[in-house]
């Protein structure tokens, strides 16, 4: 995907001196006292930030933080502790500017951080007014938060319309770059693992990869429904029965094109759900009525273990078992430890993934981690993101294209 590359302007001498606009992702999860209980996203918004900075630029940076109400500005939706942690990575005073739209006074070499942008009138919706005033405050924009990329809103789409440059910092960069080496030009086989609870919010992904990949996993709640269209009783687990045949219809699709969706040959049931509860392993053809599936099995994780192990190509989204409960947490470790080693490039991307990943940290091993949830699971649909197209377009515009 041709976009224009913030690393490059920098790179071109066109950064210094300018204001620089950064859509960063700093939406963090906090504590009931506000404290930040987890700041991976912060400390991925650093390299743009400190890059447009010894550019000479002067950069102000926004982001939304959790769900406020446009135009109703509460103290918790402030991105005052965002502000005070990013401070501390950047060994710098970061000033936090609320009612920015109509104006912001920053000198090259200088930092803000613009309140909550979801407090702005218009955000959500992508008001056209608002983009070109927030358009107006900067010579180059540049969108660095990918987990927002699904969305067409003022900051994350109506101000890359809009800017006199719009480009993708290093982060939207290489999502972009992950992507397109994964699904775009795969090395074979490809082999996607698609787990969770249910298979209504995956249906659209599984039926989307079933037309491209060599090697369909499905895993968690997702598995059982796929266990009960192969005719095999899963007892009391989490299914989907009404979904039987659509999962018979992803079955057969992959069936045509000499592809598989490998069925579990053997789970580890439990009779509640439940940390303390006794694992049991069993044959998938053994689940008693009052079993409840909650992990694969040490065959079935061997046998997938190994056909990851011989992929060229991995896409890793869920866990394929209760992996909070260590007693049904070997499957979801044996999957991620043959990811780890694995020599085929592979890209992982949604919070239990990647709390699975943080888990056996195997962080180094897998070749792409996604930081955005909705919108990697967006890709795996097969659809083009709003911020990608726009700023594709751009690209094309600059180009007189």
């Amino acid at each position: 995907m041709n976009v224009i590359r913030f690393n490059d302007l920098i790179a071109a001498g066109k950064v210094a001196g300018q204001r620089v606009f950064i859509r960063a992702d700093l939406n963090v999860p906090q504590d009931d006292a506000g404290h930040i209980t987890e700041d991976t996203r912060i400390r991925a918004s650093i390299p743009c930030i400190e890059q447009a900075l010894k550019a000479g630029a002067a950069v102000m940076v926004t982001s939304h933080l959790g769900r406020p109400t446009e135009g109703e500005f509460k103290p918790e939706d402030s991105l005052a502790p965002v502000a005070k942690r990013m401070g501390e990575l950047l060994g710098r005073e970061v000033p936090v500017v609320a009612n920015w739209v109509d104006g912001v006074d920053v000198a090259p070499g200088q930092l803000v951080l613009l309140e909550n942008c979801r407090v702005n009138k218009g955000e959500k919706k992508n008001n056209e007014e608002l983009a070109k005033k927030m358009a107006a405050l900067c010579d180059i924009y540049v969108n660095d938060a990918f987990g927002t990329a699904h969305r067409a809103e003022g900051t994350t789409y109506g101000l890359a319309q809009f800017a006199k440059i719009a480009c993708a910092g290093p982060l939207l960069a290489a999502e972009i770059d992950a992507i397109s080496q994964a699904l775009s030009a795969p090395k074979r086989p490809l082999v996607a693992i698609v787990a969770g609870s249910k298979v209504s919010t995956k249906l659209t992904i599984l039926k989307a990869l079933s037309e491209k990949v060599d090697g369909l996993i499905v895993g968690g709640g997702i598995a059982n429904t796929f266990m009960l269209a192969a005719g095999l009783k899963i007892g009391k687990s989490l299914a989907e029965p009404d979904l039987v045949a659509e999962a018979q219809a992803v079955i057969d699709a992959m069936k045509a094109r000499g592809a598989a969706v490998p069925i579990p040959v053997d789970v580890v049931v439990a009779k509640r759900f439940a940390a303390d509860a006794e694992a049991t392993v069993k044959d998938a053809a053994d689940v008693a009525e009052d079993d409840l599936i909650l992990d694969i099995g040490p065959k079935t994780a061997a046998m997938l273990a190994e056909q990851l192990k011989a992929a060229g190509t991995i896409v890793w989204n869920g866990p394929v078992g209760v992996f909070e409960f260590d007693s049904f947490a070997h499957g979801t470790e044996t999957i991620a430890r043959a990811i780890a080693a694995s020599p085929a490039f592979s890209i992982a991307g949604g919070g239990d993934t990647l709390a699975a990943i943080a888990k056996y940290g195997i962080e180094k091993d897998v070749g792409y981690i996604s930081t955005g949830g909705g919108a990697f699971l967006e890709i795996l649909e097969g659809k083009t993101l709003p911020a990608f197209e726009i700023l594709s377009r751009r690209a094309q515009d600059a180009q007189g294209g």
